[in-house]
């Protein structure tokens, strides 16, 4: 990793990231930054593990990685130091330490998988991500979106 691909993750912050404009597996991120909020809590078992769910299901399916995925990892690897640290005192943190562990192990086989397949070249910055091109419109209404898959 370059040491500005590392100054840029280690400085991002949730409120930087158009979690609105990134794919997931159901739709965008939209909701990414109420779930990360919870999980860094890590308070209530039954809220860890509903954003949990809703994280990760979103974050990978069938093997498959989304656009979410990379910036969501960088803040469950935060939620994972942290609950580590926790991990002794608070029995949320410890289940929460476990069930990202599981996460980032699968996690790593779906990028093992996806790079023994021919694909794009990589982005030199990470920051590259986030440039317009590859991002969702911001003109895009979601609820009008699901509508549509509705009827």
């Amino acid at each position: 990793m370059t040491e500005k691909n590392r100054t840029y993750i280690t400085h991002l912050k949730v409120a930087d990231v158009p979690w609105h404009r990134l794919t997931t597996a159901y739709g965008r991120g939209t909701e990414f930054p109420a779930h990360l909020a919870v999980l860094e809590q890590m308070r209530d078992l039954a809220s860890v593990k509903e954003s949990l769910y809703e994280l990760t299901t979103n974050m990978e399916h069938q093997s498959t990685l989304w656009h979410a995925t990379p910036f969501g990892m960088v803040f469950l690897c935060r939620i994972l130091e942290k609950a580590l640290a926790e991990n002794g005192q608070n029995p949320v943190a410890h289940f929460l330490a476990g069930e990202l562990l599981d996460f980032f192990a699968y996690i790593l086989q779906c990028f093992h998988d996806g790079d023994e397949m021919e694909h794009a070249e990589a982005l030199p910055l990470f920051s590259d991500l986030l440039k317009e091109e590859y991002l969702w419109s911001e003109e895009y209404d979601e609820e009008e979106d699901e509508m549509r898959y509705e009827e």
